[in-house]
């Protein structure tokens, strides 16, 4: 049986470069390229009847990062499901069949490569990866790092050009292998974040703050940095915000003559008796008892 590939009309939105052959035998040779290299890229979108046959494969390993929808691959007499968030890569030379979802249809990022370093990412060859969903996952940069190739190659087969992409093919598969490395530079950005959100807190304790107040200096919008803060504290930023409000009011009970009223109006409560009652559900004494028993105990030094 010959190969087969059926893509309907194509697809609207879709793209693809294949490069010629004298190309690839210059990135066959070329010191840097010869490493690893694309042969083929492309972006299909909402891919409906999309569907490729191999009996022999191809001559080069082919990868396909689903981002939507759904679309399987039969490799080695097992068949997949491949949806979203999920890559494939098919080794080369090998018998394969892959096709879109009749019902929901995938929209997939997909390239061949080949090179003297393949065997680098044996271990992401032939079987399921899975990008779990995370707030450190970084899809949109792992979608940059392909568009930095496709449009690299869109400008020409210059040597620096094709050097550069091989650069970045290999981050991209990468980026598929070492998932938890590749993650790290965002987790340190979301530690962060936490940590610009609670020096905004501190400095604007006698302040009025709220959600949209700490998430506008931050540059996220509530919402998101709800859920993030919660996820990284087990505290929402208004919770923490209150918690840290409170310590304040510690401060001036235990080293300053304030009397309580002045302690609350200077922390944004509403009055006295609102201040003290959010102070008894967090440190399950009155702001007086509190004093009290901390001058008690200086004295007894």
């Amino acid at each position: 049986m010959e190969n087969t590939e059926t893509v309907a009309d194509g697809f609207k939105g879709e793209k693809a470069i294949v490069t010629p052959y004298n190309i690839r035998e210059y990135q066959e040779h070329n010191k840097i390229t010869k490493q690893l290299y694309l042969t083929h890229i492309g972006y299909y979108p909402n891919a409906k009847f999309h569907f490729r046959e191999r009996d022999n494969g191809a001559n080069e390993n082919i990868l396909i990062y689903c981002t939507s929808g759904r679309g399987w691959i039969e490799h080695n007499d097992v068949r997949y499901t491949l949806s979203q968030n999920q890559a494939y890569i098919m080794p080369a030379n090998e018998k394969h069949i892959y096709g879109a979802d009749k019902r929901d249809p995938w929209s997939i990022y997909w390239l061949h490569f080949k090179g003297q370093n393949v065997s680098m990412f044996e271990s992401i060859i032939g079987k399921v990866v899975f990008v779990k969903e995370s707030d450190s996952s970084r899809y949109d940069d792992r979608i940059m790092l392909f568009e930095d190739m496709y449009q690299n190659l869109e400008m020409g087969y210059n040597p620096e050009n094709l050097e550069y992409i091989s650069f970045c093919l290999m981050h991209f598969l990468a980026s598929l292998k070492y998932i938890t490395q590749y993650r790290e530079v965002k987790n340190v950005k979301i530690d962060n974040v936490i940590q610009q959100c609670i020096h905004y807190m501190k400095d604007n304790l006698e302040n009025k703050v709220t959600l949209d107040t700490i998430a506008k200096a931050v540059g996220y919008s509530s919402s998101h940095l709800n859920t993030l803060f919660s996820q990284k504290t087990s505290y929402s930023p208004m919770v923490y915000y209150n918690q840290l409000r409170i310590q304040r009011a510690c401060s001036f009970l235990q080293f300053s003559e304030l009397k309580i009223k002045e302690i609350a109006f200077r922390l944004g409560y509403y009055d006295p008796f609102h201040f003290s009652k959010a102070f008894f559900n967090e440190m399950e004494i009155t702001p007086k008892e509190y004093r009290r028993r901390y001058r008690e105990s200086k004295g007894g030094d």
